[in-house]
């Protein structure tokens, strides 16, 4: 038996490191003679918590890091939340795989109030996520949002010693992390980020053998309606500067259907769209639904 060696780059997030350790188990137990190590790595937007991420440069600050070691040879692949990953990868890489998808819904998180709808006026909810803010304060518009920044555990201790009232998080992290708080937040109330509760990998296009190895764990399904997510997304220039909204899922008879929303930062318009079309059109699907909400939303929202 042949043996060969990857290495994952990975951020040092707890959450992360789950993810990481994840896909390497699945990689070891698909691949007898693989031996897979992580390394762990800070990025930009771990070590910047003091501003919101639109101000310092975007999702991608999650991800740079990761492919720069990819890139001098370091690592191999790297492992993301695909909620990270912006619209557009840096030429030489692919997202050769995304596995499985956890529950995509948001969280809300507090120590004293049931749900969104129990919070009274002025009460004070933590998030650094322009979609979120933007979808509360559309529906919720006597709320105060306030910049919660931090890896999971840390804006759930925030919320713990009371620095804010609540906060909205990502259902499929708390699963994943074994943590047993929050409710899960309807999707008409509160529509997903793009790629929510997947995980993908990137890695070197010319890395034939990786890419081999790594599709072993692609989720076709989940793959598919990320393609259709992430073309949206890619046609409205989407970064953290812009509150966008994007979930896909199969209907119960087969066909792919894609919910879309753009929002004003402060919540005064929301705009939303969705299709329904075979899993061979979700790339075509996502690019028509996000002229769609462009056209509609004009200069005013870019």
């Amino acid at each position: 038996m042949s043996f060969h060696r990857l290495i994952i780059a990975t951020r040092k997030s707890r959450l992360a490191l789950w993810q990481a350790e994840h896909i390497k188990e699945r990689l070891e137990s698909l691949h007898p003679g693989l031996a897979v190590e992580l390394l762990p790595m800070s990025t930009r937007g771990d070590e910047v918590l003091d501003r919101s991420l639109e101000k310092v440069g975007g999702k991608g600050l999650f991800v740079k890091e990761l492919e720069n070691a990819i890139a001098s040879g370091q690592a191999d692949l790297a492992v993301h939340s695909m909620k990270d990953v912006p619209a557009d990868l840096p030429p030489g890489f692919m997202l050769a795989a995304i596995t499985s998808r956890e529950d995509p819904r948001d969280a809300f998180v507090s120590n004293r109030f049931a749900s969104l709808e129990a919070l009274p006026a002025r009460a004070v909810l933590g998030t650094s996520s322009l979609r979120r803010a933007a979808q509360v304060s559309e529906r919720y518009p006597t709320l105060e949002i306030k910049l919660l920044r931090g890896n999971v555990d840390t804006r759930l201790a925030k919320r713990a010693r009371g620095d804010v009232e609540a906060t909205v998080l990502a259902l499929a992290g708390l699963k994943r992390l074994g943590l047993t708080v929050g409710t899960p937040v309807p999707e008409d109330q509160m529509l997903p980020a793009v790629g929510q509760g997947a995980v993908c990998i990137e890695c070197r296009v010319d890395d034939a053998k990786v890419i081999g190895w790594l599709a072993s764990i692609n989720h076709e399904p989940t793959a598919t309606c990320v393609t259709a997510e992430h073309a949206m997304l890619a046609v409205l220039d989407g970064s953290c500067r812009t509150p966008i909204a994007g979930h896909a899922i199969f209907d119960k008879d087969g066909a792919l259907y894609l919910r879309g929303l753009i929002a004003k930062p402060d919540g005064s318009e929301l705009l939303a769209t969705d299709r329904t079309g075979p899993a061979a059109d979700a790339e075509a699907m996502g690019r028509e639904a996000g002229e769609e909400l462009k056209r509609r939303g004009g200069k005013g929202f870019f």
